[in-house]
């Protein structure tokens, strides 16, 4: 059996520290909510992977991909809404990008500190997650009526180098003995990947996005991204207000994608991530002690994870954590708060609570506005295939 290494035993203590006393913790009673509603009506075209961002003026903008399916759908676009500050309805649903027979998915918005609005999705080569390109819109002009009118277009294309594999290999020789059983004739899990990273065009194409980035007090942008062929994550890092970016390090585990980033207060990057490795599926979490350049190996936590992990620090330090916290679906979805920086979650509410097989409610999105509030907008798919984006506001300082 394999050792662990000194490094790998702190990360361990870490990870059983920071899921402590989470497992046995009751539902709260409904969130204090603000309002609640589903952004368009409900439909029968696919609507999944939202993102949400308050502008400066106080208007919310959503954003999501719609189609007649996912990767295999080539109709499928990024589609928006506004909800204007103080308006009880949200807009006419617009276009916001579409590659002309190419699937468009996974839509990220945010703001810059030059209040530039950018909006990075992927455009899915050849109908597969692992050809996926990262594009990027910007426009300073969005404050007059409903869709942003973008002003600059281009592709986000990463190279990571050798030391990619190189990382590779040394995290996954740092995690715990793998405990599934593999095929005789099939080489073990862990070689696999390693193989893989190896490969220029693996480790270049198919980095996808899922969570808004994390800004650092110095101005840099973490923006968190996953592979589906190589079944893990890493982050690009841009240091001139989102003008050019480059690769971090992999974020190495087994199966850990779609990470949502938050700072510690002492300056570690901490990232939560979906569970896409062997049983049972838990929140993988891992750390940067360098401002997001490179993280220690991906440990599974106690968190239940079957779909969702999105993460956000509040303006008075709390950390909010929504997600499928399930062994078997998405029928729920779940709003944690920690008052310790994620050592224990004290409180825990309900946000859709369905039998199994009624519909999922997954791939959350989490701001905060300029009046403290907390905004959410997750899919909202029924049983009968009807699909909307739902959209909730709480008063954060009520839980």
């Amino acid at each position: 059996m394999r050792r662990l290494n000194k490094t790998s035993i702190i990360w361990v203590f870490y990870v059983s520290l920071n899921t402590l006393s989470i497992a046995f913790l009751h539902a709260q009673p409904d969130p204090p909510m603000v309002r609640q509603e589903l952004i368009f009506p409900l439909q029968q075209q696919h609507t999944h992977g939202s993102s949400i961002v308050e502008l400066p003026d106080g208007d919310l903008l959503a954003a999501w991909f719609q189609g007649s399916g996912e990767r295999t759908a080539d109709d499928v676009r990024i589609m928006g809404a506004r909800l204007k500050k103080g308006a009880s309805n949200w807009s006419p649903v617009f276009e916001m990008a579409d590659t002309p027979d190419i699937p468009d998915c996974n839509p990220v918005l945010f703001l810059n500190r030059e209040n530039k609005l950018f909006l990075i999705w992927i455009a899915v080569q050849a109908n597969r997650w692992e050809n996926s390109i990262l594009r990027v819109r910007t426009t300073e002009n969005y404050l007059q009526g409903n869709a942003p009118i973008w002003e600059w277009q281009d592709n986000i294309l990463l190279k990571p180098g050798d030391s990619f594999a190189e990382e590779v290999a040394a995290k996954l020789d740092q995690l715990p003995d793998h405990e599934t059983g593999w095929a005789a004739y099939a080489p073990p899990y862990d070689e696999q990947i390693k193989e893989a990273s190896k490969n220029p065009t693996y480790r270049s194409l198919g980095w996808m996005t899922r969570i808004p980035p994390l800004t650092l007090a110095n101005g840099r942008i973490l923006l968190p991204l996953y592979s589906d062929g190589l079944n893990l994550s890493l982050v690009a890092i841009s240091d001139d207000q989102g003008q050019t970016w480059y690769p971090s390090e992999p974020i190495v585990g087994r199966g850990p994608i779609q990470p949502s980033l938050i700072e510690t207060k002492d300056g570690q990057i901490v990232a939560y991530m979906r569970d896409s490795g062997d049983a049972p599926n838990r929140v993988q979490i891992s750390h940067s002690s360098d401002q997001g350049k490179t993280w220690m190996p991906a440990m599974k936590s106690e968190i239940p994870n079957t779909a969702s992990v999105a993460l956000l620090k509040l303006s008075d330090g709390r950390w909010v954590f929504v997600g499928n916290v399930l062994e078997d679906g998405r029928y729920q979805l779940m709003l944690w708060v920690s008052n310790d920086e994620g050592q224990s979650w004290s409180k825990k509410y309900l946000l859709e609570n369905h039998a199994k097989g009624e519909g999922g409610y997954s791939y959350p999105c989490m701001i905060q506005t300029s009046d403290k509030n907390l905004h959410i907008t997750y899919s909202y798919h029924l049983t009968g295939k009807e699909k909307s984006i739902k959209h909730i506001e709480i008063k954060s300082s009520d839980f």
